[in-house]
């Protein structure tokens, strides 16, 4: 693959990802209905990957791997749960710029229950991520949707941060197909239960969003992100995907005319700006 290619192909990547909460403004169902949606038809699209790449999901992997696996499926399964809810709350700009914030709480993580060392920039990355989230709140007054929606969306990042860490363990030397095939069947297990009742109401168009999520925006999107590795630095693909919330906030402006505030514009550069420098200087 050409090097070009493999930067259009990353950029195509953080516009799936950054449309994402898109599909969930367009979706009326609720998010749990959502979210096992997701989950069923990107099992769908990674078991065809896995067939391609001829490798089974259970190849070489043990009981307890494979517990594992699902248990940090549930993490991933909230971790889109909360994720909609913001997006359905607050918008799709608040929402996202809220997950966003994910990288602080990965290095608070790793100090709290990994017990490695804060260095300066870590600290430096929780003091601007958490100035540019007071940035970004609309207002203080948690009756505010908007605000709501932002403390969804952070707490969607911490749910993430959790699962970044867990990964560590869970999927260490594992295929990305593997990891990705065993957590997408956890959370539409999980959220069997809690979408049971709601799907016989779902609309036709409902579905063809949520099979759009599953297949395009998780699917599509992890079968180019692992392409694009093939040729890119590991530097280069995080700054590439920092620009996620850039794309999901010109794609809301454009469908539902969701003009960010100058406060929100300012809170979401610093935020941003934060994220791809610390990215770049620990991939380095």
């Amino acid at each position: 693959m050409a090097y070009r290619t493999a930067l259009f192909k990353m950029h195509i990547v953080a516009v799936l990802f950054g449309i994402t909460g898109v599909f969930g403004k367009l979706i009326a169902s609720s998010a749990f209905v959502l979210v096992f949606g997701r989950a069923l038809f990107a099992l769908l699209a990674i078991s065809l990957l896995a067939l391609k790449m001829r490798r089974l999901p259970w190849h070489q992997l043990s009981a307890k791997r494979i517990g594992a696996l699902c248990c940090a499926g549930l993490l991933l399964a909230a971790h889109w749960v909360t994720f909609f809810i913001a997006v359905k709350v607050g918008g799709i700009a608040v929402g996202t710029l809220g997950f966003a914030s994910f990288p602080a709480f990965v290095a608070l993580f790793e100090w709290l229950f990994l017990r490695e060392k804060l260095s300066v920039i870590d600290f430096l990355l929780m003091i601007l991520v958490t100035l540019g989230l007071v940035l970004v709140t609309p207002s203080f007054d948690f009756a505010d949707s908007a605000t709501e929606g932002l403390l969804w969306g952070t707490l969607s990042g911490l749910v993430y941060a959790l699962l970044a860490i867990a990964n560590r363990q869970a999927a260490a030397k594992i295929s990305g197909v593997q990891v990705c095939w065993w957590q997408n069947l956890s959370v539409m297990l999980c959220m069997l239960p809690f979408a049971a009742g709601s799907l016989s109401g779902v609309s036709l168009t409902d579905w063809f969003w949520i099979a759009c999520l599953g297949l395009i925006c998780t699917g599509l999107a992890y079968s180019l992100f692992i392409d694009s590795l093939m040729v890119l630095k590991a530097r280069v693909a995080a700054l590439i995907i920092a620009l996620e919330p850039i794309y999901a906030i010109f794609v809301a402006w454009l469908l539902f005319s969701e003009t960010p505030s100058l406060r929100m514009v300012l809170g979401g550069a610093l935020i941003i700006f934060t994220v791809s420098w610390v990215g770049m200087r620990k991939v380095t």
